[in-house]
């Protein structure tokens, strides 16, 4: 009778029926409702969400280094990497005459500067040879499970989190990836690949002369990167590089202001350079990729610097 019982549990878990989304967290319950709309099955929702090593482990990197106290240092940080990365010019160059094809592809097909999306690869993951070492699923889940919704950072981080984890559970069922293999390998803060996108930007992935794209193979990344500041970004037109003003000297100018108003706003910086207004135009388009007029102005600056020695 004993065995009897134990089998029947067993199956019960091994061959339930999945009908619906009822969880005790109710964060995993609206995940499950939004994925299925989406066409993923009950029971690969469900199994998902229960799995151990999905919703059980979680990320101390990620909790640790995306707390408040950490966003100044970031601040911080981009800048000096902007200035660093501005010697790796010569790479950024030899990496567009090496993908020239890919390149003319993807401006016939999108119209987004080549040096602007070289620039951003090689600001995210160096030009690829940065790996990603986290699980995309597990940073997201981490957030979602510690966080408590008692200011409006944490609200936006749960909201932020439940969304790319359903992203992430309808990729991988689509793709027909099992459960126990549905690992995204990423940054501790989510993003995937070597364009560093965030799971809910899977939509503008695609592939270099095929509809399927892999965000770790370079081709396909260079056509999902103009896909997405095409798409989502609003880049339609080509930057014209006689219109813009030095770079260089703007960015110093913005440094400088910045570091005198403690607030700062790049709506509210104001440069005499003919072709500022130009300018700003791309800074507000660049920074639907990374909202950080830092990372934009250090893209700018890259991409302007890569154009006039190409």
């Amino acid at each position: 009778m004993y065995k009897l019982v134990l089998f029947l549990l067993f199956s019960s878990v091994l061959f339930g029926k999945y009908d619906n989304c009822q969880f005790k967290n109710d964060n995993y319950t609206e995940i499950c409702k939004k994925v299925v709309k989406r066409g993923v099955s009950y029971r690969y929702a469900n199994k998902f969400l229960l799995n151990y090593f999905q919703t059980q482990k979680f990320d101390e990197i990620t909790w640790k280094y995306l707390k408040p106290r950490y966003i100044k240092h970031y601040a911080k940080a981009e800048k000096k990497a902007n200035k660093v990365l501005v010697n790796h010019i010569p790479r950024l160059i030899k990496h567009l005459k090496k993908y020239k094809k890919v390149y003319d592809y993807e401006e016939k097909l999108y119209g987004v500067n080549r040096e602007i999306i070289a620039s951003i690869l090689l600001k995210e993951t160096n030009l690829g040879k940065i790996k990603p070492t986290h699980d995309a699923f597990r940073v997201f889940n981490t957030l979602l499970v510690r966080l408590k919704p008692t200011s409006t950072r944490a609200k936006r981080l749960i909201n932020m989190s439940k969304t790319n984890m359903a992203s992430i559970i309808t990729y991988c069922y689509e793709n027909g990836v099992y459960i126990s293999q549905c690992h995204l390998k990423s940054s501790f803060a989510g993003a995937v690949g070597i364009p560093q996108f965030m799971p809910n930007s899977f939509v503008y992935a695609q592939g270099y002369k095929k509809k399927y794209a892999n965000l770790n193979k370079m081709e396909d990344t260079i056509v999902s990167v103009g896909k997405f500041l095409n798409k989502k970004a609003k880049f339609k037109n080509k930057i014209d590089w006689k219109k813009m003003p030095e770079v260089d000297l703007v960015e110093q100018k913005w440094y400088d202001y910045e570091n005198k108003h403690t607030h700062s706003s790049f709506k509210n910086f104001r440069c005499k350079e003919k072709g500022f207004e130009y300018l700003k135009k791309y800074i507000k388009i660049i920074k639907r990729y990374n909202n950080s007029t830092n990372y934009a102005m250090g893209i700018l600056r890259l991409a302007y610097d890569a154009n006039h020695k190409y």
